[in-house]
């Protein structure tokens, strides 16, 4: 966030040597880690971010608070840290952060503080800098990777030459693996975290492959730029068009740059499962007070953010699971109806669409189950266009076993009996020659749960 708590208010060489390194890759990534878009614990398990960001940089005695974020049902708290712009947080104080991660059975983001706004506000440290911080700390984070992730620089570019953001966040990365972290990093955008210039977002398929772990996950930071349904859905939905893995690593309730739409970023960080942590716990100055979410750092004194983040629709009490690293168990996803629920089924018979044609308006889908439990599962479809572009697209089943569609996003779905008919979204029906984007439902069943025999696409 650009502008914060009241002491911080004062506030392609790379890219082509990534391309073309000869070494071998790193073994194999260890703890929590990125697979296909998700983020996975070392079991396998999906881990889906609910939190908020604790100030710990300007507020070290605060030590209650990680205490008190679980209380309120988080399964996940972002650190601010400081290597030097403020008070630095020393070895000793970031290996007692993770131990109150971990006694208090929440996965710990540690966030470098120091780059915010670098470029254009006084004092803010370049990324190159803040992986030596982390370096500094190498001792504390190893054998920590199933509890903490990395996140090496916060907002590292304001809106002053946010294009070098690609190149020097490369560089960030592979500096840290050759240091041997094998952590799970995250990476804010620039433009303040907001991307409004999509460095980020048209650049993160570059920086992604240039891990030699292919473990790093993107960050956005949801404020005034944020402010309709349209701009959050569509830049979510290029992240999980390209199966990058993407958290709302901070957002607000308002904001000094414009009021952002935070019911349509919760709803839909849970209806296509990304994380998302709001900003901040408490402790707030410079004229966004409102942002507290606890009056002085006491969990009995929730502001109206605090109750929207922790106890409204899609909130983290509501949606919020334990890592299965401290016990808790990998549940079916939450059953609160999807930002667009489906629509109810036709009075008459869907008409069954024909196989995809050959030639410019092709396309082709693929359908597997992503999680199953007692009595329902979680389905995906994967839609991709063929040689030429499409302006849209249907995609047709008919179950085998009698299950049902329940709810679903990024598709209107109708159903009479067994079949199934799903139609693109207003933003997600124009795709490129060889692009595809993806749809999910919640279903149900009873006896069987295979995959239906035949999956058929049509383009338009």
């Amino acid at each position: 966030m650009r502008t914060r708590l009241g002491v911080a208010v004062a506030a392609l060489f790379a890219l082509a040597w990534s391309l073309i390194v000869l070494s071998p890759p790193a073994q194999a990534a260890v703890g929590l880690r990125v697979s296909n878009g998700k983020i996975y614990e070392a079991n396998g398990a999906e881990f889906i971010m609910r939190g908020t960001s604790h100030p710990h940089a300007w507020y070290p005695n605060q030590t209650g608070s990680f205490a008190d974020i679980k209380s309120l049902g988080a399964n996940t708290v972002r650190v601010v840290l400081s290597g030097g712009r403020w008070t630095p947080n020393s070895p000793s104080d970031v290996a007692n952060v993770i131990r109150l991660c971990k006694e208090n059975r929440l996965i710990c983001v540690l966030e470098n503080h120091d780059t915010t706004g670098y470029g254009e506000q006084s004092g803010a440290y370049p990324l190159d800098q803040a992986v030596d911080y982390w370096i500094s700390l190498k001792s504390v984070l190893t054998g920590e990777e199933n509890y903490i992730v990395i996140n090496i620089g916060n907002e590292p570019y304001g809106n002053n030459n946010p294009s070098a953001w690609t190149a020097a966040t490369i560089n960030a990365i592979q500096r840290m693996r050759d240091a041997g972290f094998q952590h799970l990093l995250m990476v804010d955008a620039p433009n303040w975290g907001q991307d409004w210039a999509f460095v980020m977002r048209d650049n993160a398929a570059t920086v992604f492959d240039s891990d030699p772990l292919k473990n790093t996950v993107f960050s956005i930071h949801m404020y005034g730029v944020f402010d309709t349904a349209n701009e959050i859905t569509s830049y979510l939905q290029a992240f999980q068009s390209a199966r990058l893995p993407l958290v709302i690593g901070e957002f607000g309730h308002l904001h000094s740059d414009g009021d952002p739409d935070e019911d349509t970023i919760m709803a839909e960080a849970e209806a296509r499962g990304i994380g998302y942590i709001g900003w901040s716990w408490s402790g707030n100055g410079g004229g966004v007070e409102y942002l507290d979410q606890v009056e002085n750092f006491d969990p009995a004194r929730l502001t109206p953010w605090g109750q929207r983040l922790f106890n409204g629709p899609n909130g983290i009490k509501a949606t919020a699971k334990e890592a299965t690293v401290y016990g808790g168990t990998a549940s079916p996803p939450p059953s609160s109806p999807p930002a667009s629920p489906p629509v109810s089924p036709p009075v008459s018979p869907p008409v069954s669409p024909s196989p995809s044609p050959s030639g410019s308006k092709g396309c082709t889908a693929s359908y597997r189950i992503v999680n199953e439990w007692n009595g329902g599962f979680q389905g995906e479809v994967t839609v991709t266009a063929g040689d030429s572009a499409i302006s849209g697209w249907t995609v047709s089943w008919t179950f085998p076993d009698g299950q049902a569609v329940t709810q679903a996003w990024n598709a209107t779905i109708t159903s009479n009996g067994p079949s199934v008919t799903a139609k693109n979204m207003s933003y997600n029906g124009d795709l490129g020659p060889g692009a595809g984007t993806t749809f999910g439902f919640l279903g149900s069943w009873q006896g069987q749960n295979r995959v239906p025999p035949e999956v058929i696409c049509t383009a338009s």
